[in-house]
């Protein structure tokens, strides 16, 4: 979708449908000729309610009035919610193009929600179906965001990161055959090779061994597929920032293991690389946006998946650190890449880190679909990922971190167990401190995502991979920077 900004009027753009926020308790701040859109106000058909749409034709143009709300309630949230919504009304009206006034009296970050809640919201993935006829394709495909001042920056800034996203979502909702480890490693050389500043290596099972990374290992050993431990640097000339160390959980297809997972739904997990895709994307939305922060980013991509060769419960493997793990069940597989991946990450160079991840079904009991899960265990780190979160409107909550949860990880036969006894307890707590042995006092934070990389129902981001974090890793990133 091609994006822009104008301090020109709506009417004055060649955009075909023109969308016109309205308050509750205000008017329309630009009518048109003889008062058609407050006329429509007036008869109630246009109303202020958030999410209303009308339609009128007038001056020759449509025109969509969508009711805002409370202007006080009105945020940037709001704002990609409204914009989707306008969004999804404008193609049900065949419309090409699109104009938003963007609202009298708002900030800039309700101009770049505006861009972002309309260019999730035209997400599509269909590349494995037939070519729609032509009779049947209606797509918007350009967005105008007309202000009385200058928002050049913010919507450049806001398309560029929700195309990041949507590329994000189109590698989590790839069929696993076709997203295999290896193929998710090509995707990160690709990037790094059309942006300037970033870098991408990918190795395989040789430097896992090279590199002593045995519980990365143990769970790629299942797999006649090639691990990929993908790392990337986005570095810009100068910067005087600590190096931001980005860990993504990349399984490609997690069946649970010799622990299989039930089959009702297992074909959803493919998503189980959903933080792994936004690592990705985000470092590229970071370089292509010039911020002035060094990134070392480690993804680790493998299949959980049965075979004669697949790890088994008993078996004793040791991280790249040294720790000892009791392998009691395949299906907590994900922590066993990442702590090999955070090591590494440390190891080349992360003074701060973040790692994100499908991780456990823990988080999704707890936190649904609206927040994500954020343990850490630096106070003002996760003040900064809260901040960050809260201004890309990619929600989290914080969870606790405690000595007693790691000591339901000590081993029998091992220094640590991949799973703690009853399961169920505290399960996504327990998860974050296993992680937490493998940071190195590093300052960290680990984002359980497993409740909000798909399905969140929300009008940006209805059904599929929603690509949560890229938004929020590269806000992280302009916050951190100087």
């Amino acid at each position: 979708m091609r994006v822009t900004a104008t301090t020109g009027a709506p009417a004055d753009t060649s955009a075909d449908t023109l969308v016109v926020g309205v308050f509750d308790g205000e008017g329309i701040a630009h009518d048109v000729e003889r008062g058609a859109l407050g006329a429509l106000v007036e008869a109630g058909e246009a109303r202020s309610a958030f999410k209303h749409v009308a339609v009128a034709h007038a001056a020759e143009r449509r025109w969509l009035v969508i009711g805002l709300g409370a202007r006080d309630r009105f945020d940037a949230e709001r704002a990609r919610v409204a914009a989707a919504v306008a969004h999804a009304r404008a193609g049900e009206l065949r419309a090409r193009s699109l104009c938003w006034e963007l609202p009298h009296h708002v900030g800039d970050e309700v101009a770049a929600g505006l861009v972002e809640g309309t260019v999730l919201g035209a997400y599509r993935f269909d590349r494995y179906r037939a070519a729609a006829e032509d009779g049947d394709a209606a797509e918007v495909g350009e967005l105008v965001v007309s202000a009385h001042h200058d928002v050049r920056g913010p919507v450049e800034e806001a398309a560029l990161v929700a195309e990041a996203q949507n590329r994000a979502r189109d590698l989590v909702n790839t069929p696993p055959n076709d997203l295999t480890p290896q193929a998710l490693g090509e995707h990160a050389r690709a990037l790094a090779a059309e942006v300037d500043g970033v870098t991408c290596e990918v190795h395989g099972a040789g430097f896992l061994a090279d590199r002593r990374m045995g519980a990365f290992a143990a769970v790629a050993q299942g797999s006649p597929l090639e691990p990929a431990a993908i790392v990337m640097r986005s570095h810009p000339g100068s910067a005087e920032t600590p190096v931001l160390g980005l860990v993504g959980k990349a399984v490609t297809f997690d069946s649970g293991g010799l622990n299989l997972k039930p089959g009702a739904r297992m074909h959803e997990m493919k998503f189980d690389m959903s933080g792994g895709a936004a690592v990705i994307e985000a470092v590229g939305a970071i370089a292509r946006m010039g911020l002035a922060v060094a990134v070392v980013a480690v993804v680790g991509a493998t299949e959980n998946v049965v075979s004669g060769r697949a790890v088994r419960p008993g078996d004793i493997v040791t991280a790249a650190n040294g720790v000892t793990i009791e392998v009691n069940n395949t299906d907590a597989e994900g922590r066993l890449v990442l702590a090999d991946c955070l090591v590494l990450a440390r190891e080349l160079g992360a003074e701060r880190l973040v790692d994100i991840a499908t991780l456990t079904g823990g988080i999704v009991t707890a936190l649904g679909s609206v927040y994500a899960g954020l343990m850490a265990d630096d106070d003002a780190w996760a003040a900064a990922v809260q901040a960050a979160a809260a201004a890309s409107g990619e929600l989290v909550w914080r969870m606790p971190l405690h000595a007693d949860y790691a000591d339901m990880l000590k081993g029998r036969y091992a220094e640590i167990a991949n799973i703690a006894e009853p399961r169920g307890k505290a399960s996504a707590v327990v998860a974050a401190e296993f992680l937490h042995r493998f940071t190195g006092g590093v300052p960290w934070a680990h984002l359980d995502i497993a409740g909000v990389a798909s399905d969140t129902k929300r009008p940006y981001a209805k059904s599929g991979g929603t690509g949560f974090g890229v938004r929020l890793l590269v806000e992280l990133a302009r916050q951190i920077g100087p």
